[in-house]
């Protein structure tokens, strides 16, 4: 883009991404549709090889460890992706970038229900994993570019109910048919899933449209780097990462560490996520709607982050009993998921026009980093019986992110895209 020469950077503000124009409520629900789809179709991919563990290890005879590193290969792959899909957003704009990477994922997936060997794995998960990080910075472009600002807080909120839905539904069908019909069926099931709604969404290629820099293909490393180095651009970074890990590790090893910190039953503690992460959807919607309403949504976003930790910190003190756990941790799930939107919502006022893909795919790359560290962490910490301290931990990391996106806002000038 060109800019009218302001600099430094504080001496005036740059402004953020342009608001849609105010289209019909028709037209903004149909985008908020579509793109809620394409996300939840991602998280129902991206599940669907692990629920297969326990069927691909006695089908391999392979280690745990084994398959624990291609689930990070997954992650690295998207982690990598995510951020170099934002360029490409920047440059060619979301549709292709978005068709093209669920195309991947889904391939990928039909792909692991073909292989001969446990080797092979390895590359399907980097042919998922890769299409897998091409969601939000294509999503959130989309959503910017077409959605009125008025309905902004809603449209985030959909999105992040689409992927919660996602993940609540591709355990039941990936292990139900993998176990009914073996791993093979199950993956060829779940990737024609995606070829059918990829082609759903390529009927709808008029609304999958975004902003384009105008002079994307002349933009440099440096102005890049020098964009992703701005304070506010840094601080959404971080405050994905702190955030990821300790929800990641409340989705991952919640049931391990209630059963063997706090003696709660292995079906009891396998119900209390399944209640967490119902808790967190209705935290999104409700998110939606604080959002559309809140002058600064790093209040909100601080606030629910802070009701979490101190809940996840009274049940490390043993404060809960277990009768009351179930309700505590679905409060817990309301109280971080109702952040969400508002969350979405500072990283956009933090972002340039015309740089909307290399920003949400730099910022949103935290998200695959968090899901990287959080399980090795907490993995450890369990191994050697740090049950408790493993929400302690988890309490610390939210009380982290709070500090980071209440300096969001003040950091928030922008230098040029």
């Amino acid at each position: 883009m060109r800019y009218s020469g302001c600099f430094p950077a504080h001496s005036c503000m740059l402004p953020a991404l342009d608001n849609a124009p105010a289209e019909s409520f028709r037209r903004d629900a149909r985008v908020i549709g579509v793109i809620g789809l394409a996300h939840a179709v991602s998280h129902f991919l991206q599940l669907a090889l692990p629920p297969l563990f326990p069927l691909l290890r006695a089908q391999f005879d392979v280690s745990w460890t084994l398959l624990g590193v291609v689930a990070s290969t997954f992650y690295v792959a998207s982690g990598v992706v995510q951020f170099c899909a934002g360029f490409a957003v920047d440059r060619a704009g979301a549709r292709p970038v978005l068709l093209g990477g669920l195309a991947l994922l889904a391939c990928g997936t039909l792909a692991a229900a073909l292989v001969p060997s446990p080797v092979w794995l390895f590359a399907c998960a980097l042919i998922m994993g890769a299409g897998n990080g091409v969601f939000h910075p294509s999503d959130f472009a989309v959503l910017n570019a077409n959605v009125a600002q008025r309905r902004l807080g809603h449209a985030y909120s959909m999105h992040g109910v689409g992927g919660n839905l996602g993940f609540a539904i591709a355990p039941i069908v990936s292990y139900g048919i993998g176990a009914a019909f073996g791993f093979r069926i199950a993956l060829l099931a779940m990737g024609g899933v995606g070829l059918v709604v990829l082609g759903l969404l390529a009927s709808q290629r008029r609304i999958l449209v975004s902003h384009r820099a105008s002079d994307a293909h002349s933009t440099t490393q440096m102005r890049s780097v020098a964009l992703f180095l701005q304070p506010a651009i840094v601080l959404c970074l971080f405050y994905f990462i702190f955030q990821t890990s300790a929800l990641i590790g409340l989705q991952t090893f919640l049931p391990s560490v209630l059963a063997t910190g706090f003696n709660v039953p292995l079906v009891l503690s396998t119900s209390i996520v399944t209640a967490y992460l119902l808790g967190g959807t209705a935290g999104i919607v409700i998110g939606g709607f604080l959002a559309a309403r809140a002058a600064r949504h790093d209040r909100v976003a601080a606030g629910g982050l802070l009701i979490g930790a101190m809940l996840v910190m009274t049940v490390a003190a043993s404060l809960v009993p277990q009768a009351l756990m179930m309700p505590v941790f679905v409060a817990v799930g309301l109280a971080v998921g109702a952040t969400g939107p508002s969350r979405d919502l500072i990283v956009r006022n933090a972002t340039p026009r015309g740089a909307a893909g290399r920003v949400y795919g730099f910022v949103y790359s935290g998200l695959d980093i968090g899901s990287m560290l959080g399980p090795v962490w907490f993995g450890m910490m369990l191994d050697h019986g740090l049950a408790r301290e493993v929400l302690l931990v988890i309490g610390a990391l939210l009380v982290i992110a709070i500090a980071t996106v209440v300096q969001v806002r003040r950091s928030a000038a922008l230098r040029p895209a």
